[in-house]
């Protein structure tokens, strides 16, 4: 694995669909909190990690603690975008991510419009009592090689 410093570290493939639509084909501005969290978990997967088993064996789970978007630009019915992510910062119970989703410009080559940006904190909870908790060290090791 590689020390990936850059916005798109990882990155996960997104078609739109209409169920992710306004009755204009607009997507729905909280649709992209749920194609962030999609980039999430399928980044945990390839660091072999799944968050059920992160539960079931271990007790803990993510939850989301702050977000911070940016709408720069509409994704259309249809669009297939990308969902960026990068992890700027990991603390004893938290990771900061920095996300984006982008649409290829079919009109200028290897170009990508960005469309929204953001922040994602999270934090590692016990997932019983719901209290934050240190990130396992097993798990730790793992995401600080994304840093």
């Amino acid at each position: 694995m590689t020390n990936p410093s850059r916005l798109d570290a990882f990155t996960l493939p997104i078609r739109i669909y209409y169920e992710d639509t306004d009755a204009g084909g607009v997507v729905y501005y909280a649709n992209y909190l749920k194609f962030f969290e999609r980039c999430r978990t399928e980044w945990l997967r390839t660091l072999g990690q799944q968050q059920s088993v992160l539960l079931s064996e271990h007790g803990i789970a993510f939850v989301v603690r702050g977000v911070n978007l940016t709408f720069l630009k509409p994704a259309r019915l249809d669009d297939l975008l990308q969902a960026d992510l990068a992890v700027e910062r990991i603390s004893h119970a938290q990771i900061f991510f920095r996300q984006r989703l982008r649409r290829a410009n079919p009109n200028i080559a290897k170009s990508c419009d960005t469309l929204v940006e953001g922040t994602i904190q999270v934090v590692c909870v016990n997932a019983m009592q719901m209290k934050a908790i240190a990130i396992p060290p097993f798990l730790r090791t793992q995401l600080e090689a994304w840093q």
